[in-house]
């Protein structure tokens, strides 16, 4: 029997842009199949601003730490060749690696042309506050030292539909470039009216050539990398018509079992399903439903009642196309999205994404080897490992919830023959010291369980009936289970 899959998240915003980042990888992939890791998400490879650039700001998608652009052949993370050798090294190991596309801008142009915009409304993008006039964009995209290798694509303001920066009066706005079809995207997110742009060049999907260009570079990225599956950034700005296009053709091309997972950062549980139909329910998402869940638990404790953690949730109502997750590089301190969960409930957040049976669980960098920067972070990789542990050894089989306490909730992981001694008892409390009566199995009378977390040191015996009382410190999580020494 196939073990439970892992994702983890493999950077933070502050890793150090010392190019070393792919070398990490690399020889860190023994130690995350041990801990039952067995898929990657790594950020963006393409050649961005700057070799600082987290990769978001990207410049030329066929540049991969190979060409002399923007100041350095390497990326933030380090050179193509040794991007490649970290998913080989990945690969032997048994790890599948997603790799970060970013397909909703463009940065850092060669040159600058003069073209006609309409200013608009930053808080309503419908609503027009100037008559047509010439600015002076950042909008042209030759990429002179890549010398047409991979692709002769040239990009030109024809290419996009926004901007935010006019050279010629250094002044910035949202400029909406005019032009025959020219237009926002429809199929995009309705916040700020339409949500089409978001920063720099914002790339037009109503071109065709664009459209044709960027499907074309899908699949030689793919290709190029031997990736298992693609991470899409911030999809609810890009027309979704696209995205359904994008993934079929890449699917395709690569394989049915080619994963994709779309960053569609909406906690609105309908936007979310309504994209997912768009989209042929084609790919999965983050839950961000769950992450704001998770952190409003942890800013309210005890006034947070948990039996209702998991209600409008995209993991509870599409188990099958939810990627759980507790912090990203957005959510930590000091980014755009900053909703970051609180320590004292961070390890019950990761235990009710990681020992659930819905769900494909995504663990943060950020949490489990720390975040850097002015205000560093400590990992918390022990306390994150016992969890994986019991993911990987102990929580399969039926699950029985015990949400009947606004403060205390457990559940029970029956096990299954196939992996032995699986099977797990979890209880979360967000108030006092408590416990949680519940049945693990007549063929467990007499069995002895412990906190695989050690967060308790009791030795918990099961009863005749099958059922036994397992207990949790006040705002804490228990894991029990058989411990390993009578495996």
């Amino acid at each position: 029997m196939k073990r439970n899959h892992t994702m983890m998240q493999f950077f933070e915003w502050h890793v150090e842009a010392d190019g070393i980042h792919w070398n990490r990888l690399k020889e860190m992939t023994p130690e995350l199949k041990k801990r039952g890791i067995d898929s990657v998400w790594i950020p963006p490879a393409t050649k961005a601003l700057s070799s600082e650039d987290t990769g978001y700001g990207v410049y030329d998608l066929y540049d991969l730490g190979e060409f002399d652009q923007k100041g350095t052949i390497r990326t933030k993370y380090g050179t193509k060749q040794e991007l490649l050798d970290a998913i080989s090294a990945c690969h032997e190991h048994g790890i599948s690696v997603y790799a970060d596309v970013v397909m909703n801008h463009k940065a850092g142009a060669d040159e600058t042309e003069v073209f006609q915009v309409i200013e608009v409304n930053p808080n309503n993008r419908e609503e027009e506050i100037s008559e047509p006039f010439d600015i002076e964009g950042w909008t042209k995209f030759n990429f002179p030292n890549r010398n047409n290798q991979y692709s002769s694509f040239k990009w030109g303001f024809e290419h996009f539909n926004g901007t935010d920066y006019d050279a010629k009066r250094d002044r910035t706005g949202i400029f909406r470039i005019t032009g025959e079809h020219k237009a926002w995207n429809d199929h995009v997110d309705d916040e700020f009216g339409n949500y089409d742009y978001l920063m720099f060049a914002n790339i037009d999907y109503n071109h065709p050539a664009v459209r044709e260009e960027m499907i074309r570079w899908g699949k030689w990225f793919a290709d190029t990398l031997s990736c298992d599956g693609y991470r899409l950034d911030a999809i609810k700005h890009i027309n979704h018509t696209f995205i359904r296009d994008f993934v079929t053709e890449i699917t395709n091309h690569r394989g049915q079992d080619f994963y994709v997972v779309g960053e569609f950062w909406n906690p609105d549980l309908a936007a979310c399903q309504e994209f997912l139909n768009h989209v042929d329910y084609s790919i999965d998402l983050f839950d961000v439903a769950l992450h704001y869940k998770l952190h409003e638990a942890s800013k309210s404790g005890r006034d947070f009642d948990l039996t209702t953690i998991f209600d409008d949730t995209l993991v509870q109502t599409h188990p099958l196309h939810a990627v759980t997750f507790v912090d990203n590089h957005d959510s930590q301190p000091h980014e755009s999205l900053e909703s970051w969960v609180e320590d004292g409930f961070k390890q019950s957040a990761y235990a009710l994404i990681l020992l659930r049976k819905d769900g494909y669980p995504c663990v943060f960098y950020g949490d489990y080897i720390g975040i850097g920067g002015k205000e560093p972070i400590k990992g918390k990789k022990e306390m994150l490992d016992s969890l994986l542990y019991a993911r990987c050894h102990k929580s399969y089989g039926e699950q029985e919830d015990y949400f009947d306490h606004p403060n205390t909730i457990g559940w029970v992981r029956y096990g299954v023959q196939e992996i032995e001694y699986s099977g797990c008892a979890v209880v979360i409390s967000n108030g006092d010291e408590g416990e949680k009566r519940m049945f693990v199995g007549k063929e467990r009378a007499g069995e002895s369980w412990v906190d695989l977390t050690n967060n308790r040191s009791d030795l918990i015996s099961v009863e005749e009936d099958g059922f036994a009382t397992f207990p949790v410190n006040a705002g804490s999580v228990s894991v029990w289970a058989l411990p390993s020494n009578q495996e």
